[in-house]
């Protein structure tokens, strides 16, 4: 019988939200790339819609503000999605960072989470 890979959902990444979807908010996710359950996200500032986390940017993206709680298909065109904003606790095996972030970059975004609320721990 062949193995089936199954990817992460929600239960895998999100361990704590506060009650009655305080943590949660809905928002736009802006065009450009399809995203993943856990990717950590930037607001640009511009716009006001969120993008995949960009250390290097200027305009805003390259300050971790929320982590995705689902996938938004934003290839082609913004796309509505959920997030985790404030006052959650997240496991580190399904929070998905941008391809070459650097560990000091990575550790600046878990700061910048941690300012709001959003705990990534190891082992939950």
């Amino acid at each position: 019988m062949p193995a089936i890979t199954e990817g992460n959902n929600l239960g895998d990444l999100l361990k704590y939200e506060a009650p009655n979807l305080f943590s949660r908010e809905s928002i736009i996710v802006a065009a450009g790339a399809n995203l993943a359950l856990g990717a950590v996200l930037g607001k640009v500032t511009a716009s006001g819609k969120y993008v995949l986390l960009a250390p290097a940017a200027t305009d805003g993206s390259q300050t971790a503000a929320a982590v995705l709680l689902g996938e938004a298909a934003a290839a082609s065109a913004d796309a509505k999605g959920l997030i985790i904003a404030r006052h959650g606790i997240l496991a580190d095996h399904a929070v998905v960072w941008p391809a070459g972030i650097t560990a000091p970059q990575k550790a600046a975004a878990l700061g910048q989470l941690e300012s709001r609320g959003i705990l990534v721990r190891k082992g939950v």
